[in-house]
């Protein structure tokens, strides 16, 4: 049995390709990212691929505020976030080892609810 493949550079890319190619033909989250990404989405999938190389292999490429920029967008909901993560892990399980999908699966998991936190969370309960 040979060696499990390790997460790469090509494996980081091949994910956050194919993810968006989902991500933008979704009728639920895709109006919401097209819109707000526009006509940009080659140099925002670099950015995204610099962002999972700095998160998986510790690379330090990105150095952006996903917080910040997540917060400007219009029209996200929290049911949004399961949305996403349900492409997410449909793609990583199609795109990646197994165990190397768990490992994105887990940190995206993680992500969204970070961000699902700090864009709907108040005291006494989410943002409507």
């Amino acid at each position: 049995m040979p060696a499990p493949r390790p997460i790469d550079e090509e494996m980081v890319h091949a994910l956050v390709h194919g993810f968006y190619a989902r991500v933008r033909q979704d009728a639920a989250i895709g109006p919401i990212f097209n819109d707000a990404i526009g006509e940009a989405w080659d140099a925002h999938l670099a950015k995204l691929c610099d962002f999972w190389s700095s998160v998986m292999l510790h690379t330090g490429r990105f150095q952006g505020r996903p917080m910040a920029t997540h917060m400007r967008l219009k029209g996200v909901l929290p049911e949004h976030f399961e949305r996403w993560l349900t492409l997410f892990r449909q793609t990583a399980r199609e795109v990646c080892p197994a165990d190397s999908a768990d490992l994105f699966i887990d940190r995206a998991e993680t992500i969204a609810r970070s961000l699902q936190m700090g864009m709907f969370y108040r005291p006494g309960g989410l943002r409507a």
